[in-house]
């Protein structure tokens, strides 16, 4: 029997948007409890994370980075920074040299100010600048503070219409797209993005994706497993609780901290305070090592002291608080789940 709950990590084509990606595996699935996350635009491929199921608690919870290959195509610009838009300008790139294009990489390296296209998902005065743009609006478009770790030069093809093919480590909210616009505005010739693929996101790999077409053979012949939700959130640091602890946990109580909670999450207490709650934390049964939620590090209510001493102020106790329970009550299945 399949499971109904985890993640696939896809390989979406191109001409598919991400959400005809979603309404086909539901379709698939026979499930309405399905979601992404990160949109691809239709034209790229590559890796499309989906949560299925109570996994969708979970999305939030993945990791930020995300790895492109790009193919910038210098000597034209578009209206959309890439080739689904109409043609703004065209010249000759054909005096570019790879080495010029490469010199100019670093500037575009750590955080930097970046424009998002004007044919985006971006919300201005509640309205998506795609909305605006097709119809003919005038908008200044909002700069954004981006990430981008790396930019390696991977191929280069000379030409009227000079390419470059780099690999793109960066951060969430990064638009490709301007990122090619704004290399062929350095270089003088101006560029647009001709091919993009993401190679990883939130921790799935181009690797491992699996395609619509495999997974519903998949189905067919019941060999297909989900990827299970623990082993989707496995960079979050653990808390290992006792059956009765973890029983209290998942029906939404919050536990003092105690000796018999175990893990390197408990490593977050020091930097705890009462405005800063640690980062978020794997919940982890210690007798089944099955995958329960996600949890954090608060201070509670401070305790009334128990001494005559009236300037001793009161103790803060620190606890563990639900923050998305996965597992919510006992069941024949669960110590068999997967963690």
């Amino acid at each position: 029997m399949i499971a109904i709950n985890g993640f696939i990590n896809l390989y979406k084509p191109a001409d598919w948007t991400s959400h005809d990606c979603v309404a086909r595996l539901r379709r698939l699935l026979n499930t309405k409890k399905i979601g992404h996350g990160g949109t691809l635009d239709p034209k790229a491929t590559g890796v499309l994370p989906v949560a299925v199921g109570k996994a969708t608690r979970l999305l939030q919870y993945l990791p930020d980075g995300k790895a492109y290959q790009a193919v910038v195509r210098f000597g034209v610009t578009t209206t959309t920074d890439d080739l689904e838009g109409d043609i703004v300008t065209q010249q000759s790139a054909a005096g570019l040299r790879r080495e010029d294009v490469e010199a100019v990489l670093p500037q575009f390296l750590g955080e930097i100010d970046q424009t998002p296209p004007i044919y985006s998902a971006i919300q201005v005065d509640g309205k998506r600048l795609y909305h605006l743009a097709r119809q003919g609006k005038t908008v200044k478009v909002p700069t954004r503070r981006v990430t981008i770790r790396q930019l390696k030069s991977q191929y280069w093809q000379p030409g009227e219409q000079a390419e470059l093919t780099l690999d793109i480590d960066c951060g969430p909210g990064t638009y490709i797209r301007s990122l090619a616009r704004d290399l062929g505005a350095a270089m003088g010739t101006g560029a647009t993005l001709a091919n993009l693929m993401r190679t990883h996101s939130s921790g799935f790999s181009l690797a491992d994706s699996i395609t619509l077409e495999d997974i519903e053979q998949a189905l067919q012949t019941g060999k297909w497993e989900l990827v299970a939700a623990g082993q989707a959130v496995q960079h979050l640091p653990a808390i290992t609780l006792p059956p009765d602890l973890a029983h209290r946990w998942r029906m939404g109580q919050k536990l003092p901290i105690s000796d018999q909670m175990t893990g390197e999450g408990l490593d977050e207490l020091a930097a705890v305070s009462k405005d800063s709650p640690s980062a978020p934390l794997r919940i982890l049964d210690a007798d089944t090592q099955v995958f329960l939620g996600v949890g954090e590090i608060e201070i509670g209510e401070p305790t009334v002291a128990l001494s005559n001493d009236q300037d001793k102020p009161p103790t803060l106790i620190k606890i563990l608080s639900c923050k998305r329970v996965y597992l919510s009550q006992d069941g024949p299945g669960l110590t068999s789940a997967p963690n």
